[in-house]
């Protein structure tokens, strides 16, 4: 554990059924005037209607909306500078992200830009960033990223085949609003993915080298919801009591590696993602057990004390059956749930694979977060276990 630890996370978090309801009146909140603001969304998020009435909540506050609904699932660099261009000639109070990860994150990128002179590709990596952006609301409709109360931001770099990551305090929201409601439409592969995504978050949060106190809480309470919820939430999308459990536990999955970070998993999918195009909860999904097992020598004791948590009866085990029974009840979920276990079916040939290890190796920022050093072979060979 490291000696010192710290932890920051969005201002206020206002939670519960039909919370989307009480953003005009919590609007204050912000610490400015709000007169104008821009949500940001997707076109099947505005879709559904929530939009629209977020857009005559706000005009009864006085507060002027514009949507935006061109942000792209997985974003590239240069998609939200297109965004961002669009901002130009407009002074908005505040922006709000309506969505996915992919809006969350984009939302915090956009903020900062709009008050600091710089390109994205200026602050890619940790604490480059200047200045505080303008404040942002963020609504989450899925259970899976919690970029909603991260510091963190991905964004894909087309011409690298690689997604990076933008960490800094000053991409925190000031207001976060928690609404199950809001996740109750999400189709079975999104819920899937996006939900064994907050569960990676939380177990590499927990085997990671900067796990501590702090991070464990989260972490352990995200494994316990998650693991209580996600396969009724995925077979039984209308469960509402489901749909909160997942939204609760992707939250402190994000409060979780906030605190202590995620870590190979999360190095290997970046290049699936950039690449080949593999939705990020779906790579991660895919990679974890393997990651898992490769990990396991040292993070036995670990991944003990994560059994319970995920409903696996310990008593009589030793800690090394528990902690199989961990990567053997992840197996199962991945089956369940339907998540893709062949690479090859995005693409992915065998010659790819030294080329997929050299991009993961570059994500230093995670690999060395990994309770194990991984060599490009260990890398090529956890990559053609997922090749038929």
């Amino acid at each position: 554990m490291k000696t010192l630890y710290q932890f920051q996370t969005a201002d206020h978090i206002i939670a519960g059924r039909n919370s989307l309801q009480s953003v005009g009146e919590h609007l204050h909140l912000t610490g400015v005037d709000v007169k104008s603001v821009l949500i940001l969304t997707q076109p099947s998020i505005k879709s559904l209607g929530f939009v629209d009435a977020l857009v005559s909540q706000l005009a009864a506050k006085g507060v002027t909306a514009d949507v935006n609904t061109n942000i792209l699932p997985e974003p590239t660099v240069e998609n939200i500078e297109q965004v961002f261009a669009g901002m130009a000639d407009k002074a908005y109070d505040v922006l709000i992200g309506f969505g996915g990860g992919s809006v969350l994150d984009s939302a915090k990128i956009l903020a900062v830009l709009a008050t600091n002179e710089c390109s994205i590709r200026d602050l890619l990596g940790t604490d480059l960033v200047k200045k505080p952006g303008i404040p942002t609301i963020l609504i989450p409709t899925t259970s899976g990223t919690g970029a909603e109360v991260t510091p963190n931001a991905i964004v894909t770099l087309p011409d690298e085949e690689l997604k990076i990551g933008i960490v800094s305090k000053h991409m925190l929201p000031k207001v976060v609003f928690l609404d199950p409601m809001l996740t109750l439409g999400l189709p079975k592969p999104i819920t899937a993915a996006t939900g064994m995504d907050a569960f990676t978050h939380s177990l590499e949060s927990f085997i990671s080298n900067k796990a501590n106190p702090i991070s464990d809480m989260f972490a352990l309470e995200s494994i316990r919801l998650i693991s209580s919820s996600i396969v009724e939430a995925y077979q039984n999308g209308a469960n509402v009591d489901a749909r909160e459990k997942m939204l609760l536990g992707s939250m402190y999955g994000g409060m979780a590696l906030t605190a202590a970070g995620t870590a190979a998993v999360h190095a290997l999918a970046y290049p699936l993602g950039g690449k080949f195009k593999i939705a990020h909860g779906v790579a991660n999904s895919m990679l974890l057990p393997h990651v898992m097992e490769f990990n396991m020598d040292a993070i036995e004791e670990r991944l003990y004390q994560v059994a319970e948590p995920m409903g696996i009866q310990v008593q009589g085990l030793t800690s090394s059956q528990a902690a199989a029974k961990v990567v053997e009840r992840i197996v199962e979920w991945t089956t369940v749930l339907e998540i893709p276990q062949d690479l090859s079916s995005f693409g992915v040939k065998p010659d790819d694979v030294p080329e997929l290890a050299v991009s993961a190796s570059k994500v230093t920022r995670l690999l060395n977060n990994n309770p194990k050093e991984l060599s490009l072979q260990d890398m090529e060979a956890i990559y053609r276990k997922l090749l038929a």
